[in-house]
């Protein structure tokens, strides 16, 4: 037989069951979308560009019921589920190839009870929706930096924003889920109700089951906070990091910095002489009282004047969206990641001469400062292993022509191997993970093998490859 032109999602769809798919069809309330559909193109596609996946199915769904169907059709099948929230993981989980898409784009609802201080979110729903909500009532829950993410990938994977030093991860906040697992079932999982699965899934990414709800504790935030983002130049990046790590040593919790080096945006709000320079930049925020923020990062911007500084009071909606326009849907991404014990010698350099040589003037170097209430947390209370490191060196590349796709990744990569030889050097976070190439126990530590026996008790056919890290122990015969 001659070869085809096939692709995995049409040789895999070609070989489902007709009876069996037109019964699914009809028990499916929302949307199936299959490769010869017209839009099939238009709805594989991810946040990013790069990934270019074919599945077998794409089951848009409007509900939990339509969950239960789908993830019960594809193990009926054989086939692995991929599960969609928001799109936004950057090696592209949520579209596998020749896979059963479970789409929870269109479930994005979202209930905040004031009084208990919660809130309960839909799978689909992205951090925007989140916030929008719950600003009303002056409250927020510890989600990530940028507005358009979508909860469910950011929440299992961990989930850093500008909240946590001050409350924690994102899946700290986790009150309880709503979980389809692989044999169909919806289950609540908390502290209280299937303890082994709720610890699992606080970190152990998509691997367990399909999220359809996520509550979270809320806490007082807003709405009105203050924005630093202090932009200079690389030759004044050592007076400023020297700064930097003064201010790191007490810092209020209310308050977090990330550090980077960039360069200079071709936008007004910069001086048009700077426009495409390599610059050394810092973005925090402070809760507190907002007229307190310049006191606050002063001592941060004593070193050296900046080239423009941006900094003022906002809103936490506009806080949680100022990065947005960075991001675009479509732009081709491969973020890495490495822990730091410390900040050793010849960091600043590695960073700097690193964003000196990016071939793309859209991606960044960026230094995150942890520690507070994520380090307060026990390291064997949720799945989520790298809480007592106090720094995060993660690169993003980011570009727009496929042609540059391999030089751009390369880049990436060669950091992240000069600064693994670093003795601070440590671990993944699972969130910045390439495309998934670092060894499981970068990710996941000495929780790993718990995981594994999670893993294999709720999904021991694998439905839910997820990351690809975790995998059930194999089935004694």
């Amino acid at each position: 037989m001659g070869t085809t032109d096939r692709s995995l999602g049409e040789e895999s769809f070609a070989s489902l069951s007709g009876p069996a798919l037109r019964s699914f069809e009809e028990a499916f309330a929302g949307s199936v979308i299959a490769p010869s559909d017209s839009d099939y193109d238009e709805a594989r596609g991810v946040w990013n560009g790069s990934i270019d996946r074919y599945p077998a199915l794409i089951a848009r769904c409007t509900g939990t019921s339509d969950v239960v169907e789908a993830v019960a059709f594809a193990r009926e099948q054989g086939l692995p589920v991929s599960v969609r929230g928001g799109g936004h993981n950057v090696a592209g989980t949520a579209m596998g190839d020749a896979s059963v898409v479970v789409d929870l784009s269109e479930m994005t609802g979202v209930r905040v009870d004031s009084e208990a201080r919660t809130v309960r979110a839909a799978g689909g729903a992205t951090l925007g929706d989140v916030d929008r909500e719950t600003q009303i009532f002056g409250l927020a829950a510890p989600l990530g930096a940028v507005s358009q993410t979508g909860i469910a990938g950011l929440t299992l994977g961990g989930g850093y924003g500008h909240l946590s030093r001050q409350y924690g991860l994102a899946l700290d906040a986790l009150r309880s889920v709503d979980v389809v697992t692989a044999d169909g079932e919806v289950r609540t999982a908390s502290d209280d109700r299937n303890p082994d699965l709720f610890w699992g899934l606080r970190g152990g990414g998509g691997s367990l089951g399909v999220v359809t709800s996520f509550e979270y504790d809320l806490h007082p935030v807003g709405p009105e906070v203050y924005a630093f983002f202090p932009w200079f130049r690389v030759e004044d990046a050592d007076a400023v990091m020297a700064r930097y790590r003064e201010w790191i040593a007490d810092p209020p919790r209310e308050a977090g910095v990330l550090a980077f080096a960039a360069h200079v945006p071709d936008v007004e709000e910069f001086p048009e002489d700077r426009w495409g320079e390599p610059a050394f930049a810092m973005l925090g925020s402070y809760r507190g009282d907002p007229g307190d923020g310049p006191e606050v990062f002063a001592p941060l911007l004593e070193a050296a004047p900046p080239i423009a500084d941006l900094s003022g009071p906002t809103t936490y909606l506009d806080l949680q969206s100022m990065l947005d326009e960075d991001y675009p849907d479509g732009r081709r991404y491969y973020w890495s990641s490495i822990y730091l014990a410390e900040l050793p010698d010849g960091l600043l350099e590695r960073m700097l001469a690193a964003n000196d040589a990016a071939p793309s003037a859209l991606s960044t170097v960026d230094l995150w400062h942890l520690g507070g209430a994520v380090a307060d947390v026990p390291r064997e209370a949720t799945a989520f292993w790298h809480r007592k490191e106090p720094h995060l060196l993660a690169v993003e590349a980011n570009w727009d022509d496929p042609a540059d796709d391999d030089e751009n990744r390369r880049w990436a990569r060669e950091l992240i191997a000069d600064v693994r030889d670093l003795p601070a050097a440590s671990g993944r976070y699972g969130n910045f993970p390439g495309t998934n190439e670092a060894p499981a126990r970068a990710v996941y530590g000495d929780n790993y093998e718990r995981l594994v026996e999670v893993k294999t008790r709720y999904d021991p056919e694998n439905l839910f490859p997820g990351n690809g890290f975790i995998e059930p122990q194999p089935v004694s015969g």
